[in-house]
């Protein structure tokens, strides 16, 4: 199965950039985020398709997971390219400083970690470097040529993802449907399927059965502190989603019954 992945997608393992993470030995003390049982867990995740996805409730660590990973990298916390160095608010977790990434044989040529609690802070900066770096070429012409704060939320990530994101890059997005209507989160798969095809590889973090639809991707399912490798057909998000929408009204009336 995991060579048709690879044939399917057209990539050997070989060619991703990360193709593995580890925890190493944790401090001796029980404070977040070692405390989170996916933590605790953490022994060895392997990848073996360009399209990552980690899915699970509010709370499982998803997200921390993700940051960890992009702070690794050599992102910024808080999101942006690696070449974004600012910080309104150090809250990221420690978990990067202890955590292993195993990297592939090929370096990427672009980058990027989108965090959707955090991308106003990412527009804000860039607005800041346009206004202080002179009359050169701004940094608002690599995201439609506008300011993402005068446009919607859902304008400004697809600006992003339209003009920003390219080919031979690593991406991480944490929660980027936040943001994106069912419609445009079928233009991020395109997007994703294109950039693939360009030599790019996604590690995304997200409740949406939508993205986790692409096809050969890798998910990842956390729950109750374990991380299993799951068909997509099988998580809890496409079964809910797949009875509530063939039929509503018995679910909303269970939901609301008193």
């Amino acid at each position: 199965m995991d060579a048709n992945r690879h044939k399917a997608q057209g990539r050997g393992v070989q060619d991703l950039f990360v193709r593995e993470i580890f925890l190493r030995t944790p401090p001796p003390h029980a404070d977040y985020p070692f405390n989170l049982p996916v933590v605790k867990n953490l022994e060895r995740l392997e990848f073996h398709s360009p399209v990552v996805f980690f899915v699970g409730e509010n709370g499982t660590g998803k997200s921390t997971l993700l940051e960890a990973i992009a702070v690794n990298c050599g992102f910024n916390a808080e999101g942006g390219s690696k070449n974004f160095c600012f910080a309104t608010a150090e809250t990221h977790s420690v978990l990067g400083e202890y955590l292993t990434v195993a990297k592939g044989v090929r370096h990427p040529q672009d980058g990027y970690f989108l965090r959707a609690e955090s991308f106003y802070n990412v527009a804000t900066e860039i607005d800041r470097l346009d206004e202080s770096g002179g009359g050169g070429r701004k940094l608002k012409d690599s995201y439609g040529g506008k300011s993402l704060h005068v446009q919607s939320h859902g304008e400004s990530f697809l600006a992003l993802f339209l003009h920003r994101f390219g080919g031979r890059g690593l991406y991480l997005l944490d929660e980027p449907e936040a943001a994106l209507s069912p419609m445009r989160q079928l233009a991020l798969l395109r997007l994703m399927a294109d950039s693939v095809k360009d030599g790019s590889q996604w590690l995304v973090s997200t409740h949406s059965p939508i993205l986790m639809a692409f096809p050969g991707a890798q998910i990842f399912v956390i729950d109750e502190g374990e991380i299993r490798e799951t068909p997509y057909q099988e998580t809890e998000h496409y079964l809910l989603t797949k009875s509530f929408l063939n039929a509503p009204e018995p679910m909303l009336r269970e939901l609301f019954r008193e």
